[in-house]
């Protein structure tokens, strides 16, 4: 049971914290000076002539406008010619390989047939689902995408071993 005589109610301001709109710019400024004055070392303080031109420098970059993001860019494809990869590495990266077989040995284990003859030593899906994978058999495109929306659709053949 909660004692009614002792209970006490916390007032709080009815005031809105408004968050500061650039307080991340605020911070990486106030790095940038801490950086700056580290460099000139611990005993010497900036001289007048370079205080004026961290301050400078800094009012440059709080001026420059921020970009959030480009409204009016519709994304496109980005074609595969000649079996080039424009977007990432030329080899599967190892989070699209764990991807691919992970779908892969679900399918096998849902009762897909596979596209090799099953291995001797094949144990389990994900056994099947990694030799598929390295010989290459399983169709299926990647799609890497840039941070403006912009795509390409690579065969999985088109990879390196």
């Amino acid at each position: 049971m909660v004692d009614a005589k002792n209970t006490e109610l916390i007032e709080t301001p009815d005031t809105e914290a408004v968050p500061d709109k650039n307080a991340g710019l605020d911070k990486a400024l106030e790095t940038y000076r801490k950086l700056i004055e580290k460099k000139a070392g611990k005993d010497e303080t900036l001289s007048e002539k370079e205080q004026d031109k961290l301050e400078n420098k800094i009012k440059e970059i709080e001026e420059r406008e921020v970009i959030e993001r480009v409204e009016d860019h519709e994304p496109i494809e980005i074609p595969c010619e000649k079996n080039k990869i424009s977007i990432g590495p030329p080899t599967l990266t190892r989070f699209e390989k764990a991807r691919i077989m992970g779908a892969r040995a679900l399918q096998l284990s849902l009762g897909a047939p596979p596209f090799i003859p099953i291995p001797k030593s094949a144990i389990i899906s994900l056994d099947i689902s990694m030799e598929e994978l390295e010989q290459r058999v399983i169709p299926i495109t990647i799609r890497r995408v840039l941070p403006n929306g912009d795509y390409q659709n690579i065969p999985i053949d088109y990879f390196e071993k």
